[in-house]
């Protein structure tokens, strides 16, 4: 009997850091030791387990070929579908999931869309300078975390990336480095910092302006500012020009505040302005926790259809309308009539009443567990596991492309072979209907059965 394997330098999809210097232990066909300073990743790879090889329809167990054909047949048929997800899976059946939605005419959007719509549209308005994971490793002096807890959300991005480790200028580390927190309460990431600077609610964007204003030498003649004397701002702001090197992570404190967007403009102006002065760039904390591909679902939906997210199909070529195409919306103005879910878990996510709504709509999903949507699903695929139990690429935080490895054999297929094998039944039921009408008879997609035209 052969004796356990040692995989070294395995990637973690389960938050956006995509570490990728894990040390597994497999034996036999079970993962047994995780070798990592990570409570999340320990508990990602050790609690994988394979609940369910069984499509299901309607909550019964199902053959693969009847499971595929009703999706194909919910999908097909609708008039308004919706594909939503795509943080949790891979980027080759992002690019298929892409291909369906186009091809049944659907809207398409990703999870966290409050977040990453005020970004890109502030990235928009604005640009952005940016840089690497390794950049800031190497060179960052002054680290600012606003609206943001990455000790929860990714844990060992201040200890791998940000803040502990050693970089080539500078060699000590945490000790040559300075963490400030922006944020409306104190959480964990703030504990750990040199200096926790509490904003009032909703009030960044003002605190953001009076930056840029004292930055350009203009007067600001108030006192206080998001409930902090000016000269604690004016104090921050000195910091971040006498460093060599700075960065600001931002998170959903900072996007879902009063005047989200234009909050990120605001921060992303500054941080080009501060560039007159010395380095310094930005970043968002893309995905929590159970998000690890988010920035490959936006990089994939921009170089597929040229936008990040919130994409209708419906007249055959992509349009781009936030507010009006994202799911959130479309599911609150009653305008979808069937549901696509890769690689996410919306009903965690969305409020209660567009849950509930979702939970009424024929809904097919593909997942690697029972999760809360897929226990409420029309149609249920069972999927292999990205980074465990199929390879797969996804992007870094930072926008870096990684490869993911399979440790484990899986019986299960990718959430790419199951949408290749929907996309191509539902291509050859709509080829069938057209040849049927064009013959003199009709063809029923909801029922999957022809009848003669008297």
């Amino acid at each position: 009997m052969s004796g356990p394997i040692v995989i070294e330098d395995v990637v973690c999809p389960h938050c956006a850091d995509l570490c990728d210097d894990l040390r597994l232990v497999v034996e036999g066909n079970r993962i047994t030791a995780v070798e990592v300073e990570c409570p999340a990743a320990r508990a990602f790879f050790l609690g994988y387990q394979v609940e369910t090889v069984t499509p299901k329809v309607r909550g019964a167990d199902a053959e693969w070929g009847s499971a595929v054909e009703e999706a194909a047949r919910i999908l097909g048929r609708a008039v308004s579908p919706l594909v939503v997800g795509l943080s949790t899976t891979a980027c080759d059946a992002q690019r298929v999931a892409v291909e369906l939605g186009e091809a049944v005419g659907a809207c398409i959007d990703t999870p966290y869309a409050a977040f990453y719509g005020a970004r890109a549209l502030a990235l928009q308005e604005v640009g952005e300078a940016t840089c690497t994971l390794g950049e800031i490793k190497n060179r960052a002096a002054l680290v600012i975390v606003w609206g943001a807890d990455p000790m929860v959300t990714h844990p060992r991005h201040l200890s791998r990336y940000a803040v502990d480790p050693p970089g080539l200028f500078v060699p000590r580390g945490r000790r040559d480095r300075t963490l400030i927190v922006v944020d409306v309460c104190r959480t964990r990431t703030a504990d750990v910092a040199d200096l926790f600077l509490q904003v009032a609610p909703d009030q960044d964007y003002e605190v953001l302006g009076v930056l840029r204003a004292r930055l350009k030498n203009h007067a600001v003649t108030v006192g206080e500012v998001g409930g902090r004397p000016l000269n604690t701002w004016e104090a921050l702001l000195e910091r971040m020009k006498a460093c060599r090197y700075g960065i600001i992570f931002y998170g959903t404190g900072l996007t879902m505040s009063r005047g989200g967007v234009e909050s990120v403009a605001q921060l992303m102006h500054l941080v080009s302005d501060l560039n007159a002065h010395t380095r310094f760039s930005v970043m968002a904390m893309r995905g929590p926790l159970g998000f690890g591909n988010v920035v490959g679902s936006l990089k994939v939906l921009c170089w597929q259809t040229g936008y990040p997210f919130a994409i209708n199909f419906a007249r055959g070529y992509p349009r781009y309308n936030p507010g009006e195409f994202t799911a959130s919306e479309l599911l609150e103005r009653q305008e979808v009539d069937a549901v696509l879910v890769v690689g996410a878990d919306p009903v965690e996510y969305l409020p209660p009443r567009l849950a509930a709504m979702l939970g009424r709509l024929p809904t097919v999903v593909l997942a690697p567990r029972l999760n809360r949507t897929a226990r409420q699903a029309t149609v249920f695929f069972p999927t292999a596991v990205y980074g465990i139990s199929a390879p797969g690429t996804m992007f870094r935080v930072d926008r870096i492309p990684l490869r993911t490895r399979q440790v484990l054999e899986s019986p299960l297929p990718t959430d790419a072979a199951v949408l290749r094998r929907l996309l191509s039944r539902i291509q050859a039921l709509r080829r069938q209907s057209t040849l049927l009408r064009t013959s003199g008879t009709a063809y029923d997609l909801n029922d999957a059965q022809t009848r003669h035209a008297d």
